[in-house]
């Protein structure tokens, strides 16, 4: 059942950002409740992955926080259901032994995880990492230039706008994770380079994230199915076969 609580000082002229906790432990939800609210943040929190779902489509938070281990809906479920409508930022709290949830879950469209034990400064960390990358802002295009904001990367048909974290191919919308964007970022920016895994690893992930190849070939594999979603002739992201992608669009 949700709890709509908010942090202090919470108006439409200054709101709060939203992080929705979802985990069967009721003393986790508190705990991680009280210290994001001590932060600033606003919470929302969800004892399991089902009733979490419908509430993260209907009404999205700003992040949310997954455990991996949950009843009804366990969270690789539902991340993948997640992601078939939604590139809400997400984290997974997993413990020790659960390493191939984890390369699973950043595979699946995961923006980072943390292993249990963690400290609250360090979630906290991450949550404003995450954030940062991926709060659009609504800065007029002059005015983020004269403020130092990312310009448009402008690449044949594509079209990305770091600061707002949006992405257009022939005018049209193509949602993405903060993940995937960031590797298409990476591509865009160098057209014709050829990037290695590793690379893409690098600009995608934070240095203390650690994923393998299949991980980053799983990304390219999605950014490529939206992409065909929009133009079913999508062929501008290139694989070079043992050495990484490249960008083309002629």
């Amino acid at each position: 059942m949700a709890d709509p609580a908010t942090a202090p000082g919470d108006s439409p002229a200054a709101r709060a950002q939203t992080i929705a906790l979802v985990d069967d432990d009721r003393n986790i939800l508190t705990t991680l409740s009280i210290s994001l609210q001590a932060e600033g943040f606003a919470t929302r929190v969800y004892t399991d992955g089902e009733t979490a779902l419908k509430a993260l489509l209907d009404n999205p938070p700003d992040l949310a926080i997954f455990d991996i281990k949950m009843p009804r809906m366990d969270g690789l479920s539902l991340l993948q259901a997640l992601r078939a409508q939604s590139s809400l930022p997400v984290i997974f709290l997993t413990s020790k032994d659960e390493e191939p949830d984890e390369a699973l879950g950043l595979a699946m469209g995961a923006d980072d995880y943390i292993t249990k034990p963690f400290s609250q400064r360090l979630l906290v960390a991450r949550i404003r990492a995450i954030l940062r990358r991926s709060e659009l802002t609504r800065t007029p295009s002059d005015a983020a230039a004269a403020e130092g904001l990312p310009e448009l990367v402008v690449r044949g048909r594509l079209q990305l706008d770091p600061a707002r974290h949006q992405v257009t191919w022939e005018g049209e919308p193509v949602s993405l994770t903060v993940t995937e964007f960031l590797i298409l970022e990476a591509l865009a920016t160098r057209p014709g380079v050829v990037k290695s895994r590793n690379q893409l690893m690098d600009a995608a992930y934070s240095e203390d994230v650690y994923v393998d190849d299949r991980t980053i070939d799983s990304h390219i594999k999605r950014l490529r199915r939206k992409f065909r979603a929009v133009d079913p002739e999508f062929g501008a992201i290139d694989t070079l076969y043992g050495a990484g992608y490249s960008f083309s669009d002629a």
